[in-house]
């Protein structure tokens, strides 16, 4: 549970640094107008409903600021272990609240695990870690079981590590050279991936230790590697903690050095809760997500048939992320296009707006950033899949930045037109893959690029 109020405590501090310029007022999604939309399309019953969100009550930058700072309280008091119910009850309606406000830039895999996460944690009392051991067998099953379903040629022939750690949406310097290892190498590790992601999952509730160790062993090891090879957020470490519950209180005692044991003894919590009203809760929450969560696994095995009140149900709880579908990458990226967006006064000299984190000079060595998220460059990955017109987020951004707002621009690395706005504004996308072992060797460089072509055509303020 600690480990819980750091993962949440991370994820706070994160989306706080980056909140004004992703949706505050002057920010490239803001909260604010998008309320409104809805709130005209929809009675105040319903939207509450729809979209259950404490920024109903303002959705102005210093409201935005202080759900984020509420949650910074919450999580430091969850570590400090005080009201842990209370203080995870807290974590989950704030980050829904976030969640729900941010149509953009809070609506990964790990926003809504997180969100899940918290939930259930409010009826996990000591000994009883069903919710969450149950929670990580879907997480883990639905991650192998959405990549059979795909239908997807690189995970049916095991190929699919050739391409993912150069296509990945912000690779690390470690997978530059787990991009270099030799193609047997990568196909066992597609295969051993199958067996930790479909097999280990059903070991999680064996009784025996060894059984456990095993297993935690696997799933935990998995993350590891995924964490040092790709930049994903706080996902693979709040797994990680997931995984603990697999273990039992000896197990951890092991782990922790007899200094550290002896101060959380002394601060565990002495607050006397009714264990019989606590363990009813738990099991109706477990029966009632037990349910849920196997009418999403069905949905994710593209298995028809489900009766009408299982899809009435799964509408019903979809606004409050708590029971969700998991499995990232079910179709593997093949290519790596990126995006540049360059401005220019005179529509002749054109220079580039340079990103923190995403690839973009041939010679920058890929960089790690997790548990932070840069979720604009995240979102950059997500463009490239697609075009100009299809991303209306990127459309405001092209127009915050011939504003020159101050709060998106510091989102960027680096601003071309520190004294005055450009004129113009447009985008270039280009091909890029990993260099190999000679030409890194030869060039100093981490990526190759193909010749940009057109994204999006010069525009003007006006023009947007």
């Amino acid at each position: 549970m600690r480990a819980l109020g750091a993962i949440a405590l991370v994820a706070f501090v994160s989306y706080w640094i980056q909140l004004a310029g992703l949706i505050g007022s002057h920010g490239v999604a803001p909260a604010e107008p998008y309320l409104r939309s809805v709130a005209e399309s929809l009675g105040p019953f319903d939207r509450l409903i729809n979209l259950p969100t404490l920024a109903w009550l303002s959705a102005s930058d210093t409201a935005l600021a202080i759900l984020c700072g509420t949650g910074v309280l919450a999580s430091v008091l969850l570590i400090a272990n005080i009201a842990p119910r209370v203080m995870c009850f807290f974590l989950w309606a704030l980050y829904l609240s976030l969640s729900n406000a941010d149509q953009v830039f809070l609506s990964f895999q790990w926003d809504t695990l997180l969100i899940e996460t918290c939930f259930l944690a409010i009826f996990t009392t000591p000994g009883r870690g069903f919710l969450m051991r149950w929670l990580l067998f879907r997480l883990m099953f639905s991650s192998g079981l959405c990549k059979i379903t795909s239908q997807d040629e690189t995970w049916r022939n095991l190929t699919a590590l050739y391409y993912h750690y150069e296509t990945q949406p912000l690779p690390t310097w470690i997978g530059w050279f787990a991009h270099q290892l030799p193609h047997w190498c990568q196909k066992f590790s597609v295969a051993s991936m199958f067996v930790v992601e479909l097999l280990m999952p059903m070991l999680i509730f064996f009784p025996q230790r060894r059984i456990r160790h095993a297993t935690f062993g696997a799933l935990a090891g998995l993350q590891l590697l995924i964490f040092l090879t790709g930049n994903y957020c706080f996902f693979n470490l709040l797994t990680i903690v997931l995984c603990l519950f697999v273990l039992d209180d000896h197990d951890l005692m092991l782990l922790l050095p007899a200094k550290a044991i002896k101060w959380l003894q002394k601060r565990r919590s002495n607050a006397k809760e009714n264990r019989l009203f606590a363990r009813g809760a738990a099991l109706v929450t477990a029966v009632f997500l037990v349910f849920g969560s196997l009418n999403v696994a069905s949905v994710i095995a593209r298995r028809g048939g489900l009766p009408l009140v299982a899809f009435d149900m799964l509408s019903a709880i979809a606004p409050l992320r708590t029971v969700n579908s998991y499995g990232l990458f079910a179709s593997m990226t093949t290519e790596r296009d990126e995006i540049t967006i360059e401005g220019s006064n005179d529509g002749r000299l054109w220079l580039p707006y340079g990103f923190k984190w995403k690839p973009g000079p041939l010679n920058e060595r890929p960089k790690f950033v997790a548990p932070y998220q840069p979720r604009l460059d995240w979102q950059m990955w997500f463009a490239a899949l697609g075009n100009f017109r299809s991303s209306p987020w990127l459309q405001n951004l092209f127009v915050r930045l011939l504003q020159g707002e101050p709060a998106v621009l510091g989102l960027l690395k680096t601003n071309p037109f520190p004294d005055k706005p450009p004129r113009f504004i447009r985008a270039q996308i280009a091909r890029y893959q990993f260099t190999d072992y000679d030409e890194r060797r030869r060039t100093g460089n981490w990526w190759i690029r193909e010749e940009p072509q057109p994204y999006a055509q010069p525009l003007s303020l006006r023009d947007l």
